[in-house]
């Protein structure tokens, strides 16, 4: 194909129009198939921004059943590329039947040559524009919470909370189930605060031993211990003037809970072995999947501790109860790991949509990452299907309130917010799921605050 030509895939089994449609889309480079099969090949070699297609093609070339099924097959492999549906005079039913099923536009015989020719220019305008705005919409903004994908008012709540919070001094308890995401808005903290510029250090308190986690935190000088031939600053100390993540603070053991009690009021710390007081400035941002009020009336967690963290609580939802957001995080996923695999997938397939939708996520995003990482390497196709996931179809629970008006309100805000994760926002491919025009998308939209 040329480097320097559009390239545009014909769909035509007519020799003659063949040359009729190549001679008038002379700026183009034309790609020719005459059937579903050559169509696909060409589809995965070439790649084009549009599609013009003949309905009537072999073996139902009076017909309009196999056009139709090259037409679906089109917008699994490249949702992006714009079908031009080519029908006879007297078929439009077939015609609206294609634009429903995501065609961009359908063009009727007898053949004129302007016509046509204007209508795939638009296609090919059209076509730019969306890419262009992905372009932007994937690389605009210098937020850190830009890369967080969201449909979902509650996490849209969180990240609001996280902009208003960040630039404070307070201290932040973060709470979320594991998988959630809560080291991410701990660095969004951090990055959007004016300690930006020094050092954000995290530590797990659950993945060091209790005997080791003192002298992690605190530090220790010379001779504090066997073993310790030099000074070794602590974790709290190596943040000075920057932000220290206390990830899974639930595991903190309670000797260690009195004394990180003590830095939070005084802002002092003693290393292991000192007899100095050293003053730190440091940003505390926890972490937890745990319930801490259950842990105080155990004994468990300090009550006063549990007070000094929780200046600020943001509790995170999990992936399981925002409506749209695993469709809209696979899809990101799936172009992340597709490209950092060198594999060309382009997508996923209907009931392997309708599995991720349904799945409950335990593990939430983590989860999510990891099955579809394993997905991308597995898959044999250009599609993501149901059995390359492994998940099985479950049934969504049923969650309506009895008030018909709520009941009719939160269907129609559930199916927008499917509808618009399906189609990745684009609200032209949304509006035709939904079976309602743009204006009408627009006004549910801005009805239910889904922006």
């Amino acid at each position: 194909m040329s480097e320097n030509k559009p390239a545009l895939l014909v769909v035509e089994d007519d020799p003659g129009l063949q040359k009729q449609i190549r001679w008038t889309l002379e700026n183009y480079d034309v790609a020719l198939a005459e059937d579903r099969d050559s169509a696909l090949a060409q589809i995965r070699r070439v790649q084009p921004a549009v599609v013009l297609l003949d309905l009537g093609l072999p073996p139902d070339a009076d017909g309009a059943s196999e056009g139709l099924a090259v037409l679906e097959n089109i917008s699994s492999l490249a949702p992006a590329t714009k079908v031009i549906v080519v029908t006879g005079n007297q078929d439009r039913s077939n015609a609206l039947k294609a634009i429903a099923m995501g065609a961009h536009d359908f063009f009727q015989k007898p053949f004129d040559p302007e016509v046509l020719a204007v209508q795939v220019a638009r296609a090919f305008h059209v076509h730019a524009l969306e890419a262009e705005n992905r372009h932007y919409q994937q690389t605009r903004g210098q937020s850190p919470l830009d890369g967080l994908i969201t449909g979902d008012p509650a996490m849209l709540k969180v990240c609001r909370t996280v902009e208003k919070v960040a630039p404070s001094a307070a201290t932040v308890l973060i709470l979320g189930e594991s998988g959630t995401g809560k080291e991410v808005l701990a660095r969004a903290l951090h990055t959007l605060s004016p300690r930006a510029a020094k050092r954000f250090v995290a530590i797990n308190c659950a993945a060091i031993p209790e005997n080791l986690l003192e002298s992690e935190l605190f530090g220790y000088e010379k001779g504090a211990f066997t073993g310790a031939a030099k000074q070794t600053i602590g974790k709290i100390e190596t943040a000075h003037e920057g932000t220290l993540f206390l990830d899974e603070i639930g595991d903190l053991p309670l000797p260690l809970q009195a004394k990180l009690l003590r830095f939070l009021q005084e802002r002092v710390i003693e290393r292991l072995g000192g007899r100095s007081e050293i003053p730190v400035d440091v940003r505390v941002v926890c972490a937890t999947h745990q319930d801490l009020r259950t842990m105080i009336q155990e004994g468990r967690f300090r009550e006063d501790l549990y007070y000094r963290l929780s200046e600020i609580v943001i509790d995170i939802p999990p992936l399981r109860e925002r409506p749209g957001d695993a469709s809209l995080l696979a899809h990101a996923f799936l172009e992340r790991l597709a490209r950092a695999e060198k594999r060309s997938i382009k997508g996923f397939s209907a009931d392997a949509l309708h599995a991720l939708e349904a799945h409950s996520w335990p593990g939430n995003v983590r989860e999510m990452e990891n099955l579809l990482r394993r997905a991308v390497i597995m898959s044999d196709g250009p599609m993501i299907s149901v059995q390359d996931l492994g998940l099985e179809q479950a049934a969504i629970k049923d969650n309506l309130p009895f008030n018909l008006r709520q009941v009719r309100e939160e269907a129609e805000r559930r199916a927008i917010v499917r509808a618009l994760a399906r189609t990745q926002n684009n609200i032209a491919q949304t509006a035709e799921l939904l079976g309602v025009s743009r204006p009408t998308l627009y006004d549910l939209m801005n009805r239910y605050g889904l922006k």
